[in-house]
């Protein structure tokens, strides 16, 4: 669905993106612009700018065959000593194609917790049969409850069980869970009663919680065959929730970026530290897409997604979103114009 974008660019706030997305769309839509060409020159890695207590982040990509290109761009400022954000902020940039000129300024926030959760559906529908999974998770925040509701667009979950540090807030995500998806979600009431799940029943594990103090959260032997990780919590070299076992017991690891997974996140680092050779089960989402990695996934018994996020994820959603904010009159035009 293309809506008619008029001259002056468009803002689409983070209530309207809310109001329009549909997961199924995004689904599918990723899917085809990863099985599209996906390259360093129409996809490349992210850039950082580091200054004294800031972060800035830039994601470009122009997705092939789409109308829109462009870039999200995300900034914050830490507090004294380190001890997190004192806010951040995300804007998706979307150039036109046929207009030749910019056709929207897109809140990224809502967009990018619900890209990455559509993304990883988006894999999962991949590298697991089209049957019913029984799902193990690790956490139980935004990223965790967007993930769950996404995998049931692509698969029937029989059953969750669910662990975090806080018994409140897995308690209320599995409360939430079984009541808007009518899933039966219990909540495990230890670590250890969640790694006995994973080990004895859990077809899928989701890790969606960083550790306290940025320890490993999973290990190799809470997989048993078959199982598929679906890994979104480590993103950045500081960041840790897989233990070196796991790289080491998976038999295919596939990537949204390659280069980012394996040179950029905490656990794929520290794997390298120790000795853990995983360059060779590396396989990026276009080649999963696109088929190119089939055989791989059919031979793996154990098999992970592993995401960095993009942007590629970025663009794509944000110009679902557009458009269908525009066709619902929930997109505002501004009154500006920019000089060709």
């Amino acid at each position: 669905m293309n809506a008619q974008v008029g001259d002056a660019p468009y803002f689409v706030s983070n209530q309207a993106a809310e109001t329009v997305f549909d997961m199924d769309e995004a689904i599918r839509a990723l899917q085809r612009a990863y099985a599209g060409p996906v390259t360093q020159a129409n996809s490349p890695s992210r850039t950082n700018v580091r200054g004294e207590g800031l972060d800035f982040r830039v994601l470009p990509a122009a997705p092939a065959g789409s109308r829109y290109f462009g870039a999200k761009m995300m900034g914050g400022t830490f507090q004294p000593g380190g001890a997190g954000f004192k806010g951040a902020g995300y804007v998706i940039v979307l150039f036109d194609r046929e207009k030749s000129e910019i056709g929207a300024f897109v809140d990224g926030k809502f967009i990018t917790g619900y890209r990455t959760a559509a993304t990883s559906a988006a894999a999962l529908d991949r590298l697991t049969a089209a049957e019913p999974i029984r799902l193990g998770v690790l956490g139980s925040g935004f990223e965790a409850a967007t993930h769950v509701r996404a995998f049931a667009r692509v698969r029937k979950i029989s059953e969750i069980t669910v662990h975090s540090p806080t018994r409140e807030r897995r308690a209320a995500f599995a409360r939430a869970t079984t009541e808007e998806l009518g899933i039966p979600c219990v909540a495990a009431e230890s670590a250890e009663a969640a790694r006995e799940y994973f080990r004895e029943s859990a077809d899928v594990v989701l890790t969606a919680a960083r550790s306290r103090g940025e320890k490993p959260i999973l290990f190799g032997d809470d997989l048993r065959p078959g199982t598929t990780v679906v890994s979104i919590g480590s993103t950045a070299p500081h960041q840790r929730e897989l233990d070196a076992s796991v790289i080491e017991r998976c038999d295919v690891i596939v990537c949204d970026d390659v280069n980012e997974v394996t040179e950029e996140t905490g656990d794929l680092i520290a794997a390298t530290k120790a000795g853990v050779s995983f360059r060779d089960k590396c396989v990026s989402l276009h080649d999963l897409m696109s088929g190119e990695a089939q055989a791989a996934v059919d031979r793996a018994g154990i098999r992970m997604f592993k995401s960095v996020g993009g942007g590629l994820q970025d663009v794509v959603t944000a110009g679902i979103v557009l458009d269908r904010a525009v066709a619902a009159g929930l997109a505002v035009p501004l009154p500006v114009h920019f000089d060709h």
